[in-house]
């Protein structure tokens, strides 16, 4: 019950999405949008973007803003061109698929992020989905800001909302722009992590509870799959975060780097709630998989009780059925009833013996 109150709460206060916004309006191919930012403030739309580049540099000032998704070779080579992207960088920015990571080529720097989204359920089963992922990148150079995203997770409309909101932030140009990614990869990581917590509850209630059902493994192999994935998103950001932080890199003044070092601490805390929550399913883990062992060896004990009491009739009846003449009163009247009455109170002896031991 609270887990589904706490979900019903974060969808309430979900921020609802401006789709008006120029971020959020494709121009009719992988360019979502294109804009112009001087002093903290947006100008005007590129339109077309060498022609946006071209003004950006005879004035000496401001940065272009290029968004695209997911762009084809062909797309991006003549924005390659353009911003003299180095040719290793533009690959692994179309095919995707990258570890996150922090590159210096010559005056850009090329930026490769994975983006998570929490997969509302109603329940944890064997077969849910828990953690969607996506990859974000960005080439950041003097004068521009060049952004690809792969997959329907990573929009940064509301990113550009929050820097349109903070001139005095933007105005520090790409690199404020870089950090604002960066914040923004982080804090759905540390959403997703929290989220995960509902999911953890769930299976760990589910495996001590009084009725727990043999079949929570599934259940637990499926949240640790899914919370593998969220880690490879998660765990390899913290070098390159670090060296934003921390090295001497032109493109990153120093009054930014310290905004690098709290993105660098809130994925820290990410990470370590991953650990934490990985060595708990572990352990969840193996308390499920004794509890099943119990219950077998109680299953076991209750069938050989059983098997115990049914041989006593069963040695009984196979004496008297032997064919032979010269047998214990077998030509007795009472015998019959006798036999029975002997093999019932064996049975109830034994039964009663296996009770008092805990065996049935």
């Amino acid at each position: 019950m609270f887990s589904n109150l706490r979900r019903a709460v974060r969808r309430g206060y979900r921020r609802a999405v401006d789709l008006s916004h120029p971020a959020r309006s494709p121009l009719g191919s992988a360019v979502v949008n294109c804009l112009v930012y001087r002093d903290g403030f947006r100008q005007e739309d590129c339109g077309e973007v060498d022609e946006a580049l071209r003004r950006v540099r005879k004035n000496g000032e401001g940065f272009v803003w290029v968004g695209l998704h997911e762009p084809s070779q062909e797309e991006i080579t003549g924005l390659a061109g353009l911003f003299d992207l180095h040719p290793l960088a533009v690959e692994d920015a179309v095919n995707a698929h990258q570890r996150p990571k922090v590159e210096r080529y010559d005056d850009t720097l090329f930026a490769v992020f994975k983006t998570v989204r929490y997969v509302e359920h109603e329940e944890l089963t064997a077969t849910s989905e828990v953690v969607e992922t996506g990859e974000l990148m960005a080439f950041v150079g003097e004068d521009f800001v060049l952004t690809i995203r792969h997959g329907g997770r990573g929009t940064l409309g509301p990113v550009r909302e929050a820097l349109e909101a903070a001139p005095d932030q933007l105005a520090k140009g790409p690199a404020a722009v870089l950090h604002a990614i960066a914040d923004h990869v982080v804090d759905d990581y540390v959403a997703v992590t929290d989220a995960v917590q509902n999911d953890m509850d769930a299976v760990e209630t589910a495996v001590f509870s009084e009725y727990g059902g043999r079949g929570d493994a599934g259940r637990i192999y499926q949240l640790k799959r899914e919370l593998l994935e969220l880690r490879r998103a998660v765990a390899p950001l913290g070098r390159p975060l670090h060296l934003l932080a921390t090295e001497p890199i032109p493109l990153i003044p120093p009054d930014i780097r310290a905004y690098f070092r709290d993105v660098a601490d809130h994925l820290t805390r990410a990470t370590e709630q991953i650990g934490a929550y990985d060595g708990l399913l572990d352990s969840v883990l193996q308390a499920h998989l004794a509890q099943v062992t119990v219950a077998q060896n109680e299953d076991m004990r209750k069938i050989t009780a059983w098997a115990a009491i049914v041989a006593v009739p069963t040695m009984v009846c196979g004496v008297y059925g032997m064919n032979f003449d010269h047998m214990p009163e077998l030509h007795w009247t009472y015998g019959y009833p006798l036999v029975v009455a002997v093999m019932a109170i064996a049975c109830l002896v034994i039964h009663r013996g296996f009770r008092r031991n805990g065996w049935l």
